[in-house]
């Protein structure tokens, strides 16, 4: 049994792993380009569900996903967006997750 990693109530289940958003915020950084602002959105394509990571930065995608795999064990799609895209609630919080499943 590993290690809880994160808060509970933060943790996503992706294709029955476990991931928690603490996990993907600390590999960020190793990704030269990358700020730390991002967000999660999770999607259902049929029965599996897949995540998203929309991070700011002009970084390298395809690392940042190596290494959230590498991390989680669990793929992801990276999409680096312009600074400013990600969603901020109207006290400028980042809104780090958007979970879509339950639309």
């Amino acid at each position: 049994m590993s290690l809880i990693k994160g808060r509970t109530d933060d943790m996503l289940i992706i294709r029955g792993v476990n991931i928690y958003p603490s996990q993907i915020e600390a590999v960020i950084p190793r990704v030269p380009g990358l700020t730390t602002n991002y967000r999660l959105v999770v999607t259902r394509e049929g029965t599996l569900d897949e995540l998203t990571v929309e991070v700011e930065g002009s970084g390298d995608a395809g690392e940042l996903a190596r290494l959230v795999k590498e991390t989680t064990g669990c793929s992801v799609v990276v999409k680096v967006v312009p600074p400013g895209s990600v969603p901020r609630s109207e006290g400028g919080k980042l809104q780090r997750v958007h979970d879509l499943r339950r639309l």
